[in-house]
């Protein structure tokens, strides 16, 4: 299934610098140094849209006039950020400190440096690969499945797992971590200043290399947003692998965590009640590029399935026999690396790593 997750195998000298700005007078004198420079620019009108490149290109550029929209988002935080100006105020250098950039360029006058920049686009620092679970119908075992991708992503370095959704069963629970000790939401929503990826490791329930953030027994209200994105930045920094296990609900919280992933797997029974279910979830995305589905086997055909949702195969979810009596036991999902589902997560891990 190569062919269906090419949009994750992108080389690193075919990104492109990353430009967030709805200025054309601005927007001109950046396509202009970069044609100079003899590269290509990403432009984004929408900050949200933008994260799924914000930590994977080589340069950000932001525009004076959505600086204040992209600190609003709060993008974890990276290397080789600067915010473009013609006319900088004193507010603009407040955004720029906000976001961590390096520099406030004005135009013209800093045009040379800012073309050096183009000139000399370098990889953007590594980060954990971030991994979206969602069921495409309710009791799809989405949570079933961002349990087992940490447990076998666990085996080549350390994974954390991330309960977006407080009507779940409880990801610790479901890992068999539900006694051991470790911070959980409610100790994290009234937390101040940056999240330490160490500090965040190190003190979450965790076993075997896999890590997790749940809530407390009795305790499930959706945590702040702006702690929500502390947490997902210190993962990406401290981790390998993140999964999210994502609510179906819409809104506006669920489009910004979807949007934050690099893929987003949608886990469809493959029944016609499973694929109407997915397709509702689907239909409404303006970008699905990101998506793949992760059937279950059902009377659908899986060549069939992304003839009716419009989204590629990731890969099919195996039937387990004694997957209950696994997780009962405290043992997660994957007891062993040789059970079917261990061994389909393994192979679309190792494709997309």
């Amino acid at each position: 299934m190569v062919g269906a997750l090419s949009p994750l195998s992108v080389r690193v000298e075919d990104m492109q610098p990353l430009v967030l700005t709805r200025d054309p007078s601005l927007l001109d004198d950046l396509a202009r140094l970069a044609a100079g420079a003899g590269v290509r620019l990403e432009v984004r009108g929408d900050p949200v849209a933008a994260l799924a490149s914000w930590s994977l290109a080589p340069l950000v550029v932001i525009g004076d006039d959505l600086a204040p929209d992209v600190a609003a988002v709060a993008p974890p935080p990276r290397a080789a950020v600067v915010v473009v100006s013609h006319a900088p105020a004193a507010e603009v250098f407040r955004l720029a400190l906000d976001l961590g950039a390096s520099s406030v360029v004005e135009l013209p006058a800093a045009e040379g440096h800012l073309a050096a920049l183009f000139a000399d686009v370098e990889e953007a620092p590594g980060r954990a690969l971030v991994v979206g679970v969602v069921g495409g119908a309710g009791g799809a075992g989405a949570s079933t499945l961002a349990c087992a991708l940490g447990q076998v992503g666990g085996r080549d370095g350390p994974t954390l797992v991330i309960d977006t959704d407080p009507v779940g069963p409880g990801l610790d629970r479901l890992l068999g971590l539900d006694e051991t000790a470790g911070v959980r939401w409610d100790d994290l929503a009234d937390s101040a200043g940056r999240l330490g990826s160490r500090s965040l490791r190190e003190a979450v329930p965790r076993r075997d290399g896999v890590g997790v953030l749940t809530w407390a027994a009795g305790e499930a209200t959706t945590p702040p947003v702006s702690t929500l994105r502390d947490v997902l930045a210190a993962g990406q920094r401290g981790h390998s692998l993140v999964v999210l296990d994502l609510a179906r609900q819409s809104g506006a919280l669920s489009a910004e965590l979807m949007a934050r992933c690099d893929l987003v797997l949608a886990v469809t029974p493959a029944t016609v009640s499973g694929v109407a279910s997915t397709l509702r979830l689907v239909k409404p995305l303006a970008d699905a590029s990101r998506w793949r589905l992760a059937p279950r086997r059902g009377a659908v055909p899986v060549r069939d399935l992304t003839a009716a949702t419009g989204v590629p195969v990731a890969f099919e979810v195996p039937d387990q026999r004694g997957l209950a009596e696994s997780v009962d036991l405290g043992l997660g999902p994957v007891r062993h690396r040789r059970t079917p589902l261990g061994r389909a997560v393994a192979d679309f891990l190792a494709e997309v790593a």
